[in-house]
């Protein structure tokens, strides 16, 4: 199979001739393993079948506020935090917050599609043609965190929970930004594109983040949309979604969503056997490897068993992406992200460890 023909036969329900895989990685951990394998081509190694094409960035750029690193398309500034073993950024300067009118809504410099060049859309997913082509990411359209970092967590919940006409046109202004960028990219990419990535935190670790019903009032139409327009175009929708998100997956089932995205294993119902034995059939699942527990903190072994356990159990029948459950942390040991990927790939066990780029490829294939 080719690595497209491996993923659409998992999401479809149907057995490949070996798991699909994705990964996600910190710059730090990105950087440990180009150092490792002695190539950037990372993907490669690890035998990802998926990969991402985006438009162009042309303008106008934003000022960096005072104090800032960077900015982002919204006008929020981001400084750099340490943590152990590397940095990441924190929105400082959060220029929504400051909007208190509708008038405030209407005359705030939001970003557009027309920022973005999509004409080099079809050269990039004709580039990458036989993987699983997708479009996207978790920051569509991201209504929590997205708006959060500009206005402020706690206003954008309270927001979402009194329907505050500012703040609800603040997220809507977010949304329709981002249904529009979606809609010129699958319009220009002509059928090119596979899957529509997608992303909206629904859970923390013991539960929805909402009661159903404001979930059913209130996420449940805006993300229906991008769901729609990516079936219009004959893609797949994947959504990331992290927490305890199994009280909401018969919603997401109702929607139409192909693949729920991240699935971590530790938060209250999300037990993996349990989860695929109740949606299996109907919710393909990518994800599943804790990034919580036991990549950073499990020995070799366990990461082993774990990532076993989720290609013989949860991947038999189709359904399964063989993934971390979120970003690889900095501080997680070199080896347990090498073993995990040895598992995934059916490699010898120790294949990985003194692996240079003039022979990876042979390896992997």
């Amino acid at each position: 199979m080719t690595p497209k023909e491996r993923v659409l036969a998992a999401v479809n329900h149907q057995q490949p001739d070996r798991v699909p895989i994705q990964t996600y990685l910190t710059p730090e951990i990105h950087q440990r393993l180009t150092e490792h394998f002695g190539t950037t081509e990372i993907y490669g190694v690890l035998g990802v079948d998926f990969r991402s094409v985006s438009p162009r960035f042309r303008g106008p750029e934003r000022p960096i506020p005072q104090g800032c690193a960077c900015v982002d398309e919204w006008g929020t500034g981001y400084i750099m935090k340490e943590y152990p073993g590397g940095t990441y950024p924190e929105s400082f300067h959060k220029p929504l917050a400051g909007l208190t009118s509708l008038d405030d809504v209407e005359s705030y410099p939001w970003p557009e599609a027309d920022d973005y060049d999509f004409s080099v859309l079809p050269e990039q997913c004709e580039a990458v043609s036989e993987y699983a082509v997708c479009f996207g990411g978790a920051g569509i359209p991201d209504i929590v965190n997205g708006v959060g970092r500009g206005r402020g967590m706690e206003q954008v919940l309270l927001d979402i929970m009194a329907q505050d006409a500012v703040g609800v046109a603040v997220i809507d202004k977010r949304c329709d930004f981002f249904y529009n960028y979606c809609l010129r990219a699958l319009e220009t990419a002509g059928g090119k594109i596979d899957i529509l990535c997608l992303g909206e935190d629904c859970g923390n670790q013991n539960g929805p983040m909402f009661d159903p019903a404001v979930f059913d009032g209130f996420f449940r139409p805006r993300l229906q949309r991008f769901y729609d327009l990516g079936h219009e175009f004959g893609c797949k929708v994947m959504m990331h979604s992290c927490g305890s998100t199994r009280k909401l997956m018969p919603r997401f089932i109702g929607m139409g969503l192909d693949v729920l995205d991240a699935v971590q294993p530790e938060p209250a119902g999300m037990n993996p056997a349990e989860v695929k034995r109740e949606f299996g059939g109907k919710l393909a699942f990518c994800g599943m490897i804790s990034t919580q527990m036991t990549l950073p903190y499990g020995t070799e072994a366990e990461c082993r068993a774990e990532a076993r356990h989720r290609i013989e159990v949860i991947g038999k029948g189709g359904g399964y992406i063989f993934s971390p459950a979120h970003c690889i942390q900095p501080d997680t040991p070199l080896e347990n992200v090498l073993a995990i990927y040895e598992e995934a790939l059916g490699l010898t066990e120790g294949a990985f460890r003194n692996i240079r780029e003039a022979h990876w490829k042979e390896k992997v294939r």
